[in-house]
């Protein structure tokens, strides 16, 4: 999260917007796989790609990012699409999620965290080109057309959050607040169309040389990394990345494979591809916060709070969402003028929208920490049940506030109490104790081993899995001297 107040506001607009990215191309007149990109297509990705670029932690430059968009390019033109070099947009983004995904226009986006979880080029290149593959199959204007014949609320369903909310339209207003625009480019894509996908990334993998199972064996990593995050966390993952998103990792792992298999083997570029990637910055951005098991520190805003056990969080580039079995809940910021009143009525205003006046039935202004605060609850009546919403707000500063948002079932609102009562500024050495993880590549020397080397993990728990899961390396897996290896260290 950033202290961009801008970007935050533009939240909703955003998750709104990629709803609508491709309502204006209808089921009749869809083009297919081998149309060029289109100027209205082109334009319809132009508009909301500032958009992304800001919710994602914007894109980044220099080496990495240049190597990253080389290679997508390269792949995009094995997609025969008329003048697709020029035609296709490849970014790398500043975020800590394993995420990728397109929009119409030829617009393509990985996060740096996903590259550092691949182990060569030609698995970079798989992941460019199932997106491509995306983009050429016309997936997210055959789902948006799909959508305007179903309501908004079938896409949401798709994971669970009308479990929650239901269909009234505070659910719906509620349900787009608190997720981020690419999930709902992405999560609705079939099981047909993501198959299609995959196998249009392969014919492009062969078509530029690339050994064609790197498409299976990136699957299979990013299955591992949501195994491993679900042992870590303790529970079933289900957190909003690529690979839940992109669904069936499992048996797309096994169709991609078997599909690469007759196929004749190509190159990889792993050496190549480890030099590009090594000095990475891994996980969180301190620029945007850090999250450290259940605490959130943001050295630059000056804040601190801790979720509940069981309670995970993503963090975006203009909120930070907690989910759980019990609720969900975003801290972010908007305009403060020095009314804490005021800026807590707003806030339940902008969750209730245009279409459902929501204000709050009660307001309690108290203090947390040190820090003057407000909160206001109302309850309000949807499909499955009654809900409580909650805005708990805090002054950081006359002209700086924050603030979180957060919906249970009726009478569940105090899961969130201990949360609420933790937001607390931190000083200025704790601040400064903030330092980023990044990427170091190294070799294998003699007498190295995974114990050993996982032992250099910047973590302090799951060192080895860790290691593991980084580098694609099996229980009966062993290394080798001169071979090269991905650890994730702190900075300095």
């Amino acid at each position: 999260m950033t202290n961009r107040i801008a970007g935050a506001l533009r939240l909703a607009t955003v998750s709104l917007g990629a709803l609508a990215l491709s309502a204006c191309v209808g089921a009749g007149n869809i083009p297919s796989a081998s149309t060029p990109i289109t100027p209205a297509e082109k334009q319809q990705g132009a508009k909301y790609h500032p958009q992304f670029l800001e919710q994602f932690g914007g894109a980044m430059r220099g080496p990495q990012a240049a190597y990253v968009e080389q290679v997508g390019t390269n792949i995009a033109v094995q997609s025969g699409l008329g003048n697709a070099r020029q035609s296709f947009t490849v970014s790398l983004l500043n975020s800590p999620a394993h995420n990728a995904f397109a929009i119409p226009g030829g617009y393509v986006y990985t996060t740096r965290q996903l590259v550092t979880l691949m182990d060569n080029e030609a698995e970079l290149a798989a992941v460019l080109g199932h997106e491509v593959g995306h983009v050429a199959a016309r997936h997210s204007q055959r789902r948006q057309a799909a959508a305007q014949r179903n309501s908004i609320l079938g896409i949401l369903g798709a994971i669970g959050s009308s479990i929650l909310l239901g269909d009234s339209g505070l659910g719906d207003t509620l349900s787009r607040g608190f997720l981020q625009g690419s999930q709902l480019l992405t999560l609705s894509y079939s099981r047909s169309q993501e198959t299609e996908a995959d196998n249009l990334g392969i014919t492009y993998l062969t078509r530029a040389g690339y050994d064609p199972r790197a498409m299976g064996n990136v699957l299979a990593s990013l299955a591992e990394q949501n195994a491993l995050e679900a042992r870590i966390r303790g529970r079933n993952a289900s957190i909003p990345e690529w690979a839940s998103t992109h669904p069936n990792p499992a048996s797309r792992v096994r169709e991609a494979l078997a599909k690469a298999r007759p196929l004749a083997p190509g190159i990889t570029n792993t050496d190549t591809f480890l030099t590009r990637i090594d000095g990475m910055l891994y996980g969180d951005d301190p620029q945007q916060g850090i999250i450290d098991g259940l605490r959130f520190i943001h050295p630059d805003l000056r804040l601190t709070f801790t979720v509940p056990q069981g309670y995970y969080m993503v963090n975006g580039t203009s909120a930070v969402s907690i989910n759980g079995q019990v609720g969900q809940a975003q801290m972010s910021l908007g305009p403060y003028t020095g009314d804490l009143d005021r800026y807590v009525r707003g806030v339940f205003a902008a969750i209730g929208g245009e279409n459902q006046r929501l204000a709050p039935q009660e307001m309690r202004a108290t203090s947390v920490n040190g820090l003057r605060a407000m909160v206001g609850t109302a309850r309000v009546n949807a499909q499955n049940g009654a809900i409580d919403v909650v805005v708990y707000a805090y002054e950081f500063a006359r002209d700086r506030a924050y603030h979180f948002a957060a919906v249970t079932p009726a009478g569940r609102a105090n899961v969130f109490a201990p949360m609420f009562q933790s937001m607390r500024r931190i000083s200025s050495q704790e601040a400064a104790n903030v330092v980023p993880k990044r990427l170091d590549v190294v070799t294998v020397g003699r007498g190295d081993t995974i114990a050993s080397l996982a032992r250099r993990m910047a973590y302090a728990s799951a060192q080895e899995e860790r290691f593991r899961v980084l580098n694609s390396l099996g229980g009966g897996d062993r290394l080798r001297p001169g071979q090269k290896v991905k650890i994730v260290v702190r900075a300095r």
